[in-house]
């Protein structure tokens, strides 16, 4: 894949959400993962939570061994989850913040006051050959202890910037990380709260070469279907990057 082009990693959770609602077998993530890659998403990522409030560990296990594309799977930084990845092997894994208490992720992991527990989780998931990314906010410290730690990517909470659109401090905060994380080396990514209609200025970025979208493309789907918001979403990001070779 060049490396103009911007791979769109979708998050298919809140599928399991609506599932776990009636506490029944539909909808299944298996079937919105098929239709995602179908629709051309680069990849499929879901966060495995210490409630298991959406995703199943059936549902992890049913993901990895049937994905034709990427899968990114997200989870805390304890020692059950890194247990699971290990023996799922997924391609990356995210470590993210977790709290039972939230709605969703609230914020960036604290790389800062918990590296150590951070850096052992690293370790232990790279022996495992897998790729490790970090959920941090866009804060060069947070950027330069990611790479310190043996982290191999971070993607920027881009929660701030889709709250607070009105405020341009909070898009140049993700340039200057994304142009931060690539003098150091790592790969960057983004998402939360990205949407069709505020997905441009992000993907613009030229140092991100990876989005992590779920919410929006799956609310979008029950007027559109999955597929096609999917396509609406990839139309989006591809108009912001016109130098893409797809």
């Amino acid at each position: 894949m060049p490396a103009s082009h911007l791979r769109l990693y979708v998050n298919i959770d809140h599928v399991a959400t609506l599932r776990q609602a009636r506490g029944g077998i539909e909808p299944s993530p298996l079937e919105a993962m098929h239709m995602c890659e179908a629709a051309g998403a680069d990849g499929i990522t879901v966060h495995l939570r210490e409630d298991r409030r959406h995703i199943q560990d059936a549902d992890v296990e049913q993901l990895a061994t049937s994905i034709t594309t990427f899968f990114n799977f997200e989870m805390a930084c304890v020692d059950e989850m890194i247990d699971i990845a290990l023996r799922i092997k997924p391609a990356q894994v995210s470590l993210v913040p977790e709290k039972r208490e939230e709605v969703t992720t609230e914020g960036g992991l604290d790389v800062i006051r918990e590296a150590a527990r951070v850096e052992r989780a690293i370790g232990r998931l790279k022996d495992g050959g897998i790729h490790v990314s970090l959920f941090i906010d866009p804060d060069p410290a947070a950027i330069r202890m990611t790479k310190k730690l043996g982290a191999d990517a971070f993607e920027m909470h881009t929660g701030d910037y889709a709250n607070h659109l009105d405020n341009p401090a909070t898009l140049a905060a993700l340039v200057e990380g994304a142009k931060v994380g690539a003098s150091e080396g790592l790969n960057v990514y983004a998402g939360h709260g990205l949407s069709v209609s505020n997905v441009g200025p992000v993907a613009a970025i030229p140092e991100v070469t990876e989005l992590n979208i779920g919410h929006s493309i799956v609310s979008r789907s029950i007027f559109v279907g999955l597929e096609e918001a999917v396509r609406e979403m990839r139309r989006a990001m591809d108009a912001a990057r016109p130098t893409a070779e797809i």
